[in-house]
């Protein structure tokens, strides 16, 4: 049964026609192309994010609740995990994807992402509640399989190409999907960094309701009203505002939270274009050769094939025309 699943992609019913081809031309007008380029840009997306802000990421939100574990080595052992586990990802699912299908390996990335995604603010809640160990170590496992599914996306994705479109053309197909790994490579870290940013500046203004103007003006030299010139020039940070009022909890551990979301969503955008993925119509099919064409090329390399021939023969015997003429004389 799974071999007989992989043999169609996966199931589903939307591998291309046997002997049929979509032209490297005509696919991405295809509403499949279309869907696997997004289900690419979603899933890269997430892990570029993830690679771009792994080692500070791992900094801000644990070292100051675990310092004595989330030191400058521990962040950079994460970074060598997450690149570990992108080459797994690349191995490993590439492998079961031979076995069981490129569409339920694609439904395993997608869907599995989501509660990885999830799962982060709550660990990270967790470790600032409790202060354990366990949820940092939740976090770090959560966040090198998501990355492992990026690697796998990039293993699979050709052969998922030549699943849907033809093994005729996939190379240069496969080139036009890459544009939205270029894109994702882009989005992703400068999404992540926009939503954090917009966090932070939540949590400035949250902190400076609490803020006494006259020890405002104490600290920076400046009137509270001035406060967000200040935070523009990195005057006013978090950390700063904290010292002014000690009793209020650190809101750095949840700058990432609305990141996490949003990418679990990514992940959800991308489980549905894997779903709803179907057959390409045969409108997008390249033309097979007529009869006549296809007789004329066959008597054109039968040509080729006996002049050939011919020209073995006649060096086995050795008389050419010009050794004819030269007997003859």
């Amino acid at each position: 049964a799974a071999a007989a699943a992989a043999a169609d992609g996966g199931g589903g019913g939307f591998s291309i026609a046997a002997g049929r081809n979509v032209s490297v031309d005509t696919v991405m007008r295809t509403p499949q192309w279309q869907l696997q380029a997004t289900m690419f840009f979603c899933i890269a997306c997430g892990g570029m994010a993830m690679f771009s802000v792994a080692k500070p990421m791992m900094g801000e939100l644990f070292s100051t609740t675990l310092p004595a574990i989330v030191t400058s080595a521990f962040a950079t052992g994460y970074v060598m995990a997450l690149s570990a586990g992108n080459l797994f990802g690349r191995i490993g699912l590439g492998l079961f994807s031979d076995r069981y299908g490129r569409r339920l390996a694609f439904h395993v990335m997608t869907l599995g992402s989501v509660p990885l995604y999830l799962m982060v603010p709550f660990c990270i809640d967790q470790v600032v509640a409790t202060g354990a160990t366990w949820p940092l170590y939740a976090f770090s496992g959560a966040t090198v399989v998501a990355v492992a599914f990026m690697g796998g996306t990039y293993a699979i994705m050709p052969a998922y190409e030549a699943d849907v479109f033809g093994a005729k053309y996939v190379g240069p197909i496969h080139g036009r999907t890459l544009l939205a790994s270029s894109a994702a490579s882009i989005v992703g870290p400068a999404l992540l960094l926009a939503l954090r940013s917009r966090s932070e500046q939540s949590a400035l203004d949250a902190l400076l309701a609490h803020v006494d103007p006259d020890a405002f003006m104490q600290a920076f030299g400046a009137p509270l009203s001035s406060a967000p010139e200040l935070i523009a020039a990195k005057t006013v940070t978090i950390a700063r505002l904290l010292e002014l009022v000690p009793d209020v909890q650190d809101p750095t551990p949840y700058l990432y939270h609305s990141t996490m979301y949003t990418m679990s969503g990514f992940m959800l955008a991308a489980a549905a274009c894997n779903a709803v993925l179907k057959r390409v119509d045969p409108k997008y099919y390249e033309p097979l050769p007529d009869a006549a064409d296809a007789a004329a090329t066959r008597a054109a390399a039968a040509v080729v094939v006996d002049a050939s021939a011919v020209g073995d023969d006649t060096d086995a015997d050795g008389n050419d025309g010009d050794g004819d003429g030269a007997a003859a004389g």
